[in-house]
């Protein structure tokens, strides 16, 4: 069974980051995740308002704890409230206080690293099961994309199956790196080929590196390494050749692409060499930028609407609200008082991700 692994020798000194100890990288998931608490409504906050005859919202990034997931990450490690607390009722409620439509389901971080091998499968077939069974509870509320269990190549063959033929999911979720392998990594081929095959969605969340666990004192990795480590994936996709030998997959980075629109300037650079500028799909960092989507989860803000919208065309940026980390509400709002012009943001509330997934047109 293919299995990715790290090459110690390809790193300085002969080390490998991931060689970290097991139970040190836990330790730290479990710091990053624990400094997360319930997220609470501001005194005097109004419900957002409903959009127009016609609109809808969907939200792309919402994520949920099914009961066996919660189960076996409390036997390893803590939880944050947040995720241990998660119930159907309350996605149902967020959304319904924040006027979306639709919500498309996903197991976050720290995704499956406590469990290994079958028992990885067995925990990524039962998450996703229960994600289909609230699909079918509210079909027109909740949709989902399938975990896969990574890096075991086989398996997430046999799971993408499973969940996109029997289960009917919107698409498969990737995490930005696996065992120090980011997403462009030719292990992933065999994977990708079926994905390409069926020009499936593949959502993606950042995770820590093993390199770069717990780097800060009393600063979360959610800070700031977890927007490093998507801009690391996408340059990892786009430089390889990955993303230009398989276009026909959908790929969507959370929290409006980390720090990927401040470091464009760094990106172009990197591609001016000819060598360099024939892998990337058209050619350039633009145009390869622009085939990616980026959900707008914890970036719906002024500062980061602008920064992504000079970088990639708003048809490309969907809704994502992150919840439970953070309310619907409170993102919908702030998209809101973004500065959008009114025809961008109806597309990013609902018709981007219409576009993305057919099966949410009305």
């Amino acid at each position: 069974m293919p299995v990715l692994s790290c090459d110690p020798g390809s790193h300085p000194a002969g080390r490998c980051a991931c060689l970290m100890p097991r139970r040190a990288l836990l330790r730290g998931a479990a710091a990053a995740l624990g400094a997360a608490t319930l997220p609470a409504i501001p005194a005097g906050a109004q419900a957002p308002a409903r959009p127009g005859p016609g609109q809808r919202r969907i939200d792309i990034h919402h994520h949920l704890t099914p009961p066996a997931y919660r189960d076996a990450a409390l036997a390893k490690l803590d939880l944050p409230p947040v995720a241990r607390n998660w119930t159907p009722a309350r996605t149902i409620e967020d959304l319904d206080r924040a006027g979306i439509d639709v919500a498309i389901l996903s197991v976050t971080t720290p995704a499956f690293t406590f469990v290994e091998g079958e028992e990885r499968r067995r925990l990524v077939r039962a998450c996703n099961e229960y994600a289909a069974g609230l699909a079918q509870q509210f079909p027109r509320r909740l949709g989902f994309f399938a975990a896969l269990p990574l890096p075991d190549i086989e398996g997430s063959l046999a799971e993408t199956a499973h969940a996109l033929d029997a289960l009917k999911a919107d698409g498969v979720y990737l995490f930005t790196n696996y065992d120090n392998r980011w997403l462009g990594d030719q292990a992933f081929h065999p994977l990708y080929e079926e994905l390409e095959r069926r020009r499936a969605v593949a959502a993606t969340h950042p995770i820590s590196a093993a390199c770069c666990t717990n780097l800060l004192p009393g600063i979360p990795d959610t800070v700031v390494e977890f927007g490093t480590d998507t801009t690391r994936s996408i340059a990892s996709l786009m430089f390889s050749g990955t993303a230009a030998r398989f276009p026909g997959i959908r790929f969507v980075f959370s929290h409006a692409g980390g720090t990927m629109p401040f470091l464009i300037e760094r990106l172009e650079f990197q591609a001016r060499p000819p060598a360099v500028s024939r892998q990337l799909a058209g050619g350039a960092v633009l145009p390869a930028l622009a085939r990616f989507h980026y959900d707008t989860a914890q970036a719906a803000n002024p500062v980061a609407m602008a920064a992504l919208l000079k970088v990639v065309p708003a048809g490309q940026v969907l809704l994502g609200t992150d919840f439970p980390y953070r309310l619907g509400s409170e993102q919908v709002q702030g998209l809101a008082g973004s500065g959008l012009a009114p025809e961008t943001l109806r597309a990013i509330e609902s018709g981007n991700a219409e576009a993305l997934l057919p099966r949410l047109r009305p």
